[in-house]
């Protein structure tokens, strides 16, 4: 089941067809075709395994969203926990510690932000494997209150005033207030007269940033910065990410608005927070003289900072995006040898190359965790502890 897709073998090649268990038996049609490799589309399910359920969203299948409705939800982090650690032997070639801590929430309605594509006057979300634009008028792993604003925009789009060059918005919301983004209008430039119009019934979709209280912080996030999209697990990520740092001093890497900075510098840590985001930056520094923590932020890539960094760090946490570290940073962390190292990743494989760099240079991988920030869908969220010996 790893990337939301099934596994099996044909006359020696691998084939893989989403939406179907381990153990079931389907009827498939080849979609694209290689010597080693088949990628199939499901057209039936002849027998089905004993853990199969009904999914609840009627667009499951055919919205590329989610890829694991059709499983419980217990039998969906089992096997993340699986894929995690198989990862880590296939990729890494390392041994995953004898057991993977799990962290969960509830399963539904917890996405805070969601990206919604229009064509003409139809609002929703690509179909799996395409660009094409399947409506959706509800998102089951969506807040109560981006649900509320998804229905006003169907309303909205049918009026006059619709602009139809409109191609994507995002929604972000902290419960109370829905920023609206326009992420893609083609060559045109929304006036701010739409946003005015959708705020009439969209609480805060004039406002260019959001004040999200999240593990007993405050945090400005303004619409080009990043905030994690789990409206019930933040809390649990920044306690699992932190468990363990100690020293005087502290550095956060790819740092966003600050979500690991501040509660590391409530701590007692001298701390410097790295961020390339020009947005997320300026957030992070106001976020932290509101809550009236000392922060050294610094604008710069992760690898250029590095680079120029000269004294050796006790802690480091690194929350870099999909690509993971990459070899110049481990190369730098390897070089600078803080005593302790977490990295947060959003992807097992660029984590299982960057571990097993980390632990050819000496450290040693002491615990690791899956945070489930995306149920019903294959993306897997981990948080890695290392330490020098």
């Amino acid at each position: 089941m790893y990337g939301g897709e099934a596994l099996a073998r044909q006359e020696g090649r691998v084939v893989l067809a989403p939406f179907i268990l381990p153990g079931e038996k389907a009827r498939i049609e080849p979609v694209s075709e290689k010597p080693s490799l088949v990628r199939a589309r499901l057209k039936e399910i002849v027998e089905a395994g004993p853990e199969r359920i009904q999914p609840k969203c009627r667009h499951f299948a055919i919205c590329g969203g989610c890829h694991y409705q059709h499983a419980p939800y217990e039998f969906q982090v089992a096997r993340k926990v699986e894929i995690l650690g198989e990862v880590l032997r296939r990729v890494g070639k390392l041994e995953p510690p004898p057991e993977i801590a799990v962290v969960t929430g509830p399963e539904w309605e917890y996405r805070n932000r969601v990206q919604l594509h229009i064509d003409g006057s139809r609002i929703g979300f690509h179909e799996a494997g395409s660009h094409r634009v399947r409506g959706v008028d509800h998102c089951r792993i969506s807040s109560p209150k981006l649900n509320e604003s998804i229905t006003v925009l169907h309303d909205l789009a049918r009026n006059r005033r619709w602009p139809k060059f409109l191609k994507t918005l995002e929604l972000f919301t902290h419960e109370t207030e829905v920023q609206v983004n326009a992420l893609d209008s083609g060559t045109r430039r929304l006036s701010r007269g739409f946003f005015e119009w959708c705020a009439e019934r969209i609480p805060g979709a004039l406002s260019p940033s959001l004040d999200y209280h999240a593990s007993g912080e405050l945090f400005r996030v303004s619409h080009q910065s990043f905030f994690q999209v789990n409206r019930f697990l933040v809390e649990k990520l920044v306690e699992t990410a932190l468990e363990g740092a100690e020293g005087s001093t502290g550095l956060d890497l790819y740092a966003g608005v600050g979500l690991f900075s501040l509660r590391l510098a409530r701590r007692g840590m001298k701390v410097t927070a790295v961020e390339s985001g020009a947005s997320a930056i300026t957030d992070l520094e106001y976020n932290a003289l509101r809550a009236g923590v000392e922060v050294h932020a610094v604008r710069m890539q992760s690898e250029q900072y590095l680079e120029s960094l000269t004294a050796r760090p006790d802690f480091v946490l690194a929350d870099p995006p999909r690509a993971g570290l990459g070899k110049h940073v481990v190369r730098r962390l390897a070089d600078l040898k803080p005593r302790r190292i977490t990295v947060v990743s959003c992807d097992a494989s660029t984590l299982a190359r960057d571990l097993a760099a980390l632990v050819s240079a000496g450290y040693r991988l002491e615990a690791l965790s899956l945070v489930d920030l995306f149920p019903q869908t294959a993306h897997i969220e981990s948080v890695a502890r290392l330490a020098t010996p």
